[in-house]
């Protein structure tokens, strides 16, 4: 049994990148936290992943740039975002002044189906 609390270690003001933590890893399956204070994505640098990746912002506040269609997407807490394989993306920017943290699970494409209005 592995215990622990996605709100330790908040994010540092002024950290030079943003922590990721491995809570959970199965063959073909892992679940991340995340955590950022006012990170960005470098410029010109996208994320295409082979995998489906989806996110739920447990706290602060980001926004995500989609490509094909391009679109942004603002996310509050609670707020969660299915990115299908191989959509590139990139974190437009995180709150200043407060920890944002995330849950990502990364799943292979054939694996993703959601229940509340999107695929």
């Amino acid at each position: 049994m592995a215990k622990g609390s996605l709100f330790d270690h908040p994010p540092l003001a002024g950290a030079a990148e943003e922590l990721f933590t491995p809570l959970l890893t199965r063959p073909g399956c892992r679940l991340e936290r995340i955590a950022s204070h006012g990170h960005a994505s470098p410029p010109d640098f996208w994320y295409d992943q082979a995998e489906g990746e989806w996110v739920l912002l447990v706290s602060g506040a980001a926004c995500l740039r989609l490509e094909g269609p391009d679109e942004r997407v603002e996310l509050a807490p609670g707020e969660f975002l299915y990115i299908a394989p191989h959509r590139r993306h990139r974190v437009e920017w995180t709150a200043e002044g407060q920890a944002t943290l995330w849950l990502a699970l990364f799943l292979p494409a054939r694996d993703v189906h959601s229940g509340m209005g999107g695929t």
